[in-house]
């Protein structure tokens, strides 16, 4: 039986960073590239009231808000898929978190910086020649990009693109980007030297199976069945986009051959997900509904 849950869902991430002010602390001062000397001492929480409703996507987003003894405003994004308009809406929290500071009459000079790390469970950004898992984005001038202003920053976290140098390494950023990447429902044992880290060992207590009600448990399966469902209907647009695309400039003969493949692309994606549906004992006749796939598909496996 496995030992944890997967931090990168709703009901974890918000256990995990939306209720301890020293864990969320840690993690922004490990990835968040602040100013030497300006590390962050300690947080406070905000609501988030303020977000606008955003029932498309609400599937795929959990975020944290917090300021520091700064007076910086920081949002900790967890993105489970990347969507062209992620960007636009960490951007639209951003400035939105800068404008609200300021009260009517008050100066602009107490502005504070804003900050939002999106931590995205996929493959954001394909610049060529590019790979690093981290992208930075800020206010520049495009003729002189040194001059770099730091009120808005917006730092994305491709996770699978991580790939840890040296798992023996200790540094705490090496370790809750091995956290995120490596503990989910599979995960039986843990690396000593995430155990004996005190922020990360508090972490891994909070995810174990053992501390959820069963009413939780159901919470969290039930959260990772309509992620599945949304993510194969995401697959299924990409694709259809895709075919449609490439039949517009193509004979008919090659534009229904790729179609095909990405038919069967999309079936094996669906299997996938049945797979993993079967570990968390859901039905036949529910995998069947979620994934469209019939019961001679599923039988096969």
């Amino acid at each position: 039986m496995s030992k944890y849950l997967n931090p990168k869902v709703d009901l974890t991430f918000k256990k995990v960073f939306g209720e301890h002010p020293n864990l969320v602390k840690s993690l922004l001062n490990a990835l968040l590239p602040l100013p030497e000397g300006m590390e962050i001492v300690n947080v406070n929480y905000l609501t988030n009231e303020s977000i606008p409703d955003n029932p498309a996507k609400k599937l795929s987003i959990v975020d944290v808000r917090c300021t520091d003894n700064y007076g910086r405003g920081f949002i900790v994004e967890m993105q489970s898929w990347w969507n062209k308009e992620f960007f636009s809406r960490t951007l639209f929290n951003a400035t939105q978190m800068y404008s609200k500071q300021l009260g009517k009459g008050n100066p602009f000079e107490q502005l504070k910086a804003v900050y939002a790390l999106a931590l995205v469970n996929d493959n954001a950004f394909n610049y060529k020649d590019d790979n690093d898992y981290i992208q930075e984005f800020y206010i520049t001038n495009k003729k002189h990009p040194d001059d770099r202003r730091n009120d808005l920053s917006l730092i994305f976290v491709e996770l699978k693109k991580y790939k840890p140098s040296d798992r023996g390494s200790r540094a705490i950023k090496d370790l809750w980007l091995r956290f995120l990447t490596e503990i989910d429902e599979n995960t039986e044992n843990v690396d000593n030297n995430m155990l004996n880290n005190p922020d990360i060992s508090q972490a891994l207590e909070i995810v174990e199976k053992s501390a959820y009600t069963d009413e939780e448990l159901y919470r969290y399966n039930d959260y990772l069945l309509e992620i599945m469902t949304h993510h194969n209907a995401m697959i299924n647009e990409r694709m259809e986009g895709r075919a449609e695309g490439r039949a517009e400039g193509r004979a008919e003969g090659r534009a229904e051959g790729r179609a095909e493949g990405l038919a069967e692309g999309a079936k094996q994606q669906a299997l996938n997900t049945a797979k993993k549906m079967f570990t968390k004992n859901y039905t036949i006749e529910e995998i069947c509904e979620m994934t469209g796939l019939t019961r001679d598909d599923i039988s096969a496996l």
